[in-house]
């Protein structure tokens, strides 16, 4: 059995998309640019804020002045610093898992592409009775997901090989981000991004409920 899980957070641990599009189209509105429809935004998150700024601001990515962007991200954080836990909730069954994990002394932890300080307030506020053993977001230490070294760090930080995690995400990102680490991977279906994205990523495990991992495991 594996020693430690590594979870993704948003669209794998819990439902943040409601919060991350309001904040994000408060955003654009007020800095003039068109919002979007809330389910449009399972494509924009997973690789952090800047670049979702990137992809919602509605003219081609990477045309918009840095100024520009400045403004939106800051209007970004400043809005989902008091809004990120409106409608943000665990998925149904994740903390369950979490309990199981734990009869288990399977060790779980967290690496978001979202910004460190809003990982570990999300953490904090949702998952009380429940002992994460790190819980990490994007900051200045480390390249944003799929590059590895924020995974390579913990793993060494927290006194495990690789060849003892399991990495468990929704998108992509997260498949290449295990490869890149060289860990074994599941992920999830009931995430922001689709199974054939998982699949076609060179996925070898889906779970289609978070009772699935424990077999995995």
């Amino acid at each position: 059995m594996k020693k430690l899980c590594v979870f993704d957070l948003d669209g794998t641990l819990v439902n943040s998309l409601f919060d991350l599009a309001e904040a994000m189209n408060h955003a654009l509105i007020k800095n003039g640019f068109e919002p979007h429809e809330r389910e449009k935004y399972r494509r924009m998150v997973g690789s952090g804020i800047s670049v979702l700024a990137d992809r919602a601001m509605t003219i081609p990515i990477g045309t918009a002045s840095p100024e520009q962007k400045a403004r939106v991200l800051a209007d970004f954080n400043e809005y989902y610093t008091e809004h990120n836990l409106d409608k943000t909730a665990p998925y149904e069954g994740i903390p369950d898992l979490l309990t199981k994990l734990d009869e288990f002394s399977v060790k779980y932890a967290v690496i978001s592409n979202k910004p460190d300080v809003f990982t570990k307030v999300i953490i904090e506020k949702l998952f009380p009775a429940h002992k994460f053993a790190a819980a990490w977001g994007k900051s200045d230490r480390f390249e944003r997901k799929p590059c590895p070294d924020a995974l390579f760090a913990m793993t060494a930080e927290l006194g495990f090989d690789i060849s003892e995690c399991l990495y468990i995400g929704d998108s992509d990102v997260d498949v290449f981000t295990a490869k890149n680490a060289g860990m074994d991977f599941c992920g999830v279906s009931w995430g922001f991004r689709l199974e054939s994205e998982l699949l076609n990523a060179g996925a070898e495990y889906i779970a289609h409920k978070p009772e699935d991992i424990l077999s995995v495991l």
